[in-house]
């Protein structure tokens, strides 16, 4: 079974929206698949747009909240088509095709 780990790499702020300071409108992100140690990984980038209610300010954001606003923001299904391309990458590492080896010319001596 696939474990899968998100990872937030970057944050990108507007200095103010609506009242509200430095507030979070872009965010990079990894997802990382692993099983029996083959790992593959896709990255992303998220926009966000505050139209007013909660607010976190900036210096008590956790990663785990904004995993959780990138997820909502891809919906169930996009978060099914990155773990599927992950999925698929590890099962093509796990089971490489074959390599054509080249082969010299049986009519050339």
């Amino acid at each position: 079974m696939t474990t899968f780990v998100w990872t937030i790499n970057a944050l990108s702020t507007l200095p103010q929206v609506d009242g509200q300071s430095d507030v979070v409108v872009n965010s990079t992100y990894t997802v990382t698949g692993t099983e029996n140690g083959i790992v593959s990984s896709v990255q992303g980038m998220q926009q966000f747009t505050y139209t007013g209610g909660a607010f976190t300010p900036f210096d008590q954001l956790t990663q785990d909240q904004v995993v959780g606003w990138v997820q909502a923001a891809l919906t169930q299904q996009g978060i099914d088509n990155l773990y599927a391309a992950i999925q698929g990458r590890i099962v093509y590492l796990a089971n490489p095709p074959p390599v054509p080896a080249p082969q010299p010319l049986p009519w050339v001596a």
